[in-house]
């Protein structure tokens, strides 16, 4: 459920956004989903289309949401998807700016993988 506050300082389409955004963030909302319709959800909340729209625009654009057409608006993944594959990606920039190949940083990932967990 997304409560608008007329009070806050953030705009209306960022409240809609950062709420959907955390129900995604914490499976409230899990992949494949579908959203409301963009006209349905500025209804509901009684804000106009085209804010409901750039919220929507805003999720897609951070891959947490994507529009297939005529079909609607869907989740396309969790938060902690995004975040792990977020970190993947800064693991690969890191090792091969160390030189290391990308055969070995598999390898090197795959066996901290299996290690058993250290205990700080």
């Amino acid at each position: 459920m997304i409560v608008l506050d007329p009070q806050a300082p953030a705009p209306p389409y960022e409240q809609i956004r950062s709420q959907l955004a955390a129900q995604i963030d914490r499976n409230e909302l899990r992949a494949g989903d579908r959203l409301p319709t963009v006209r349905r959800l500025a209804q509901d909340l009684g804000v106009a289309v085209n804010t409901a729209a750039r919220a929507y625009r805003e999720l897609e654009a951070t891959g947490l949401i994507e529009t297939r057409g005529r079909a609607g608006s869907f989740v396309t993944g969790s938060g902690v998807e995004r975040a792990a594959r977020e970190a993947a990606i800064e693991y690969v920039e890191r090792v091969r700016a160390l030189g290391v190949r990308d055969r070995d940083a598999v390898d090197i990932l795959a066996g901290v993988v299996r290690a058993p967990r250290r205990r700080g």
